[in-house]
């Protein structure tokens, strides 16, 4: 396993604690009526999402899916951006016109998933050849569920960044359902690895729940993407304990299912491990979960005493070539019709008068029209 220091494994801990503590803190606002929408947890996943941002540079990109707010941690983003962002304020990372982790921060290599699942590969693919035309060293990292890579996107940006060799990590994390669907009726594969042998891809399977497996594995996947030798796949064995989201209570899941995979919660291994290799001790976690709750508290507190965005910017900021408050977009502008055309362009012939290229009399009248002209302007001392 790749070398960690103490405080970086106590980070890692710190991370998977605050992205426990900070969806928790979003379950209650949304229960108080705070958050309107969608409210997606990662509880059990977050080792998976810590472990592989972990192992990233400052200068990388990621393309997170919605359960991965513990990737969006280690990148920088800072707790009271994701509570102004799902109870819509202005000061949000949108501007209140979205929530869950719908944005794009360049500062912090953060690009935006996009809502139809698995096409967020597709546009960092983009993102990842940009990098390597430049000549630069830099990674890109994407997560899918299991579910996502069964969809037409997900297979072309496979495709892609294999052939095209690009420096692109994709981490699959296999959390057992799509919504209601198990995993193994979304592809008949006796392994989720056998994904990668489609594309001729690289892949290592890795306990999901293992923070440390995870970051070992995209440790060893970010350094190959760096070097040049192309695209890796990750696939991290995991469990969705909630719902699809805040909606559906997963009466479908089997009661000891859950509890089977409760014994195996990340955090809760993970705090072991730390004390038992002598790197904190019980009572120092303890503390350390406490100022987390604290700084929770204060950070949502913080959100909610921001301002609403005004009804008038709900068109601004939505378009990049145009300023904050700018002009009517060109889709909310007049349609240009034939009259009015842009000088330079021909207008529309009259019914009847023939299409280009015809021998009917609407051609011919406008080829004696021409000729007509053409004789005017000699008669008038215009040269040939």
């Amino acid at each position: 396993m790749a070398s960690l220091t103490r405080e970086q494994m106590l980070d890692m801990y710190r991370s998977m604690c605050l992205t426990r503590a900070l969806e928790e803190r979003l379950e209650r606002l949304f229960k108080q009526g705070h958050i309107v929408g969608g409210l997606y947890r990662s509880l059990g996943q977050e080792a998976t999402a810590v472990g592989s941002a972990y192992a990233l540079e400052p200068e990388d990109w990621i393309a997170p899916s919605i359960r991965d707010m513990g990737a969006l941690l280690v990148r920088g983003l800072a707790p009271v951006d994701m509570f102004r962002q799902y109870t819509a304020r202005r000061d949000a990372p949108t501007g209140g016109k979205d929530n869950t982790n719908h944005f794009t921060i360049p500062e912090l290599g953060i690009l935006g998933p996009v809502s139809p699942l698995g096409t967020q590969l597709a546009v960092l693919n983009g993102v990842a050849l940009s990098f390597r035309m430049r000549g630069e060293t830099r990674v890109c990292m994407t997560y899918q569920g299991e579910g996502a890579t069964r969809t037409g996107t997900s297979h072309e940006g496979l495709n892609f960044a294999a052939v095209q060799r690009l420096p692109m990590v994709v981490v699959l994390e296999h959390n057992r359902w799509a919504f209601s669907t198990r995993s193994d009726r979304e592809a008949a594969v006796a392994s989720w690895t056998d994904v990668a042998g489609a594309y001729g891809l690289p892949v290592r399977d890795v306990d999901g729940n293992d923070v440390l497996e995870v970051y070992d594995a995209a440790r060893e996947a970010v350094d190959r993407a760096r070097r040049g030798e192309g695209a890796s796949l990750i696939v991290a064995e995991t469990y969705r304990m909630l719902g699809h989201a805040q909606h559906d209570s997963q009466p479908y899941v089997d009661p000891a299912e859950l509890e089977a995979w409760r014994e195996r919660d990340p955090i809760d291994g993970f705090g072991r491990y730390v004390i038992e290799n002598g790197l904190a001790t019980e009572e120092g976690l303890a503390a350390m979960r406490r100022d987390i709750e604290s700084e929770m508290a204060a950070a949502a507190d913080e959100a909610l005493a921001g301002p609403r965005p005004d009804p008038e910017e709900a068109r601004t900021r939505a378009y990049a070539a145009e300023p904050a408050d700018g002009g009517v977009p060109w889709t909310r502008r007049e349609v240009v019709g034939y009259a009015d055309a842009p000088v330079g362009v021909a207008p529309a012939r009259p019914l009847g008068s023939g299409a280009p290229g015809d021998s009917s009399g609407g051609s011919a009248a406008a080829a004696r029209e021409g000729d007509a002209a053409a004789s005017d302007g000699k008669q008038r001392g215009g040269g040939a």
